[in-house]
């Protein structure tokens, strides 16, 4: 099977962010999960981010009910920045300023929750028949990496849709989206092709350690497949359904390639791996990181830190 390339490269970007984020109740009770901080950043901010970085100005977010403080965010906030301005705070000024000026941040409501293939769906009508790329936020790419950029790369040169791959240990990949691949002569070893897509597979089952995350550069023709795509998992449509579909097809811009990252990821998926997130990210940060490393070193050796601290105490703390 060959794919067939497009002649036009990515210009838009959409970022699903419909979800209820249940996982983090009570915090997203009336605060989108996206809008949880990340250090000094909303996480959804590190995406769009991510996106502008790969020349991708135009931005289509998926919303939902109550998630009107996205908008907001990426709007101007003139009594705040006029309030600034009267300070004389020229730093925090920058800050606000570059939310809303980032690219072209543009909104939809997915109306009701039928999953991500779904919620990509509602992205048709603005991104028309060009191939674009899907940014999900519970992975946060390193902004010094460039995976998106990789991907955009590999989609121009092979076609059909991409997808970004990890290596996890073998004993997680019952955790992820699971993909059987092939070399592509003459790609290079961190691209290649996509043969089978197996959500969950049990262990001992899968056909590599390579798991999806949660980037994807798609060739149009996936809104056609997603059209007809049944409800899969949890009744909704699934897009790995969609991509699988994808894979065995002739059509235009059928066939997925899939690149294999090995740089830095922070998983913001669930309560744990987000402390992990903010503690990695807080580490690295340019202006908070080296008083933030030399504290966490030296709080690390402290009862606290082993555990020791009076049961009573983290009791009272934990209230």
């Amino acid at each position: 099977m060959t794919t067939t390339p497009r002649p036009r490269r990515v210009r838009k970007a959409v970022i699903p962010a419909a979800g209820l984020g249940t996982r983090f109740l009570p915090a997203t009770k009336a605060i989108p999960k996206e809008m949880l901080p990340v250090v000094d950043k909303p996480a959804i901010q590190y995406v769009v981010e991510e996106a502008v970085r790969a020349g991708l100005n135009d931005v289509l977010t998926i919303t939902g009910r109550n998630k009107a403080a996205l908008e907001d965010h990426f709007d101007r906030h003139w009594e705040l920045e006029q309030a600034l301005e009267r300070k004389g705070d020229e730093m925090r000024l920058r800050r606000v300023h570059k939310s809303a000026n980032l690219g072209e941040v543009h909104f939809v409501r997915q109306g009701e929750p039928r999953g991500l293939g779904h919620a990509v769906l509602c992205a048709r009508s603005h991104v028309g028949d060009e191939p674009f790329a899907v940014l999900l936020g519970d992975d946060l790419i390193d902004e010094q990496e460039n995976l998106l950029e990789r991907m955009i790369d590999a989609q121009e040169s092979h076609g059909g849709s991409v997808i970004a791959l990890m290596e996890v240990p073998e004993d997680q990949i019952h955790l992820y989206g699971c993909a059987a691949v092939e070399p592509v002569e003459g790609a290079g070893e961190d691209v290649v092709r996509v043969t089978a897509l197996v959500e969950k597979p049990a262990v001992g089952e899968a056909p590599s350690n390579l798991a999806i995350i949660g980037r994807y550069v798609l060739d149009p023709s996936i809104f056609g497949i997603l059209e007809h795509t049944a409800p899969g998992r949890g009744n909704e449509i699934q897009l790995t359904d969609a991509l699988q579909e994808a894979i065995t097809s002739d059509g235009e811009g059928s066939g997925v390639i899939g690149v294999v990252f090995k740089g830095r990821r922070y998983d913001t998926g669930d309560r744990l791996d987000y402390l992990k997130a903010m503690v990695r990210l807080a580490v690295r940060h340019r202006e908070l990181g080296p008083d933030f490393r030399g504290w966490l070193l030296e709080w690390a050796r402290t009862d606290e830190a082993l555990g020791r601290t009076n049961d009573a105490e983290l009791s009272e703390e934990h209230h």
